[in-house]
């Protein structure tokens, strides 16, 4: 259990220096003629050399994220304790990401700064581009900023490529056409 949280609170750079030496010792391994260790010893520095690229608690905090399961996402993605050091730079905003997910479970409103840091450090996936600003939108119309909310949502529409995100835009179309009945005419909303 020591050497799995030791792993798993090392720095990046750490990782791949590990991951290169232990693939040294697989060539060697394989040069010497111990075929069968080299390979094993291969296949051990591919999973560190893997976990470089990505980190194996945001890997189990996405697949409890699925499960609807928050409480142990969060305790996963806790374990990363300086993102900057312990996880690879590509991935930072996928980090924020699953920070805001789990943190607008909780308080939407407090869920906003991370949205827009995963925005601003940037993802590769279309489909999160689409995800971070669909919820930008849900908490602008939390704050009753219709503006703000239309034009996070025609860039989730516009972002969402493969159209994996279409009926909750649609759901949030609608809310916002729900937020537009309750204004009467004095400005004033129904309760």
């Amino acid at each position: 259990m020591y050497a799995y949280y030791s792993i798993t609170k090392m720095s990046n750079i750490v990782r791949l220096v590990i991951a290169c030496i232990v693939m040294g010792a697989a060539v060697a391994l394989c040069v010497f003629g111990f075929w069968g260790w080299g390979i094993l010893v291969l296949f051990l520095g591919g999973v560190v050399l893997l976990s470089f690229f990505f980190n194996e608690n945001m890997i189990i905090a996405q697949w409890f994220l699925r499960k609807e399961n928050t409480d142990k996402a969060e305790t996963w993605l806790l374990k990363i304790t300086d993102y900057e050091k312990q996880i690879n730079k590509n991935q930072h905003g996928y980090y924020n990401l699953l920070i805001g997910l789990i943190e607008s479970r909780k308080a939407p409103l407090k869920a906003e700064k991370y949205f827009k840091k995963s925005l601003s450090l940037g993802m590769k996936m279309s489909h999160n581009i689409a995800l971070a600003k669909l919820s930008l939108a849900g908490i602008a119309m939390a704050k009753r900023n219709k503006r703000e909310a239309q034009m996070y949502l025609q860039e989730a529409t516009k972002d969402d490529k493969n159209k994996l995100l279409t009926e909750q835009i649609k759901m949030m179309k609608g809310q916002m056409a729900q937020m537009d009945k309750q204004v009467i005419k004095g400005g004033y909303r129904q309760f």
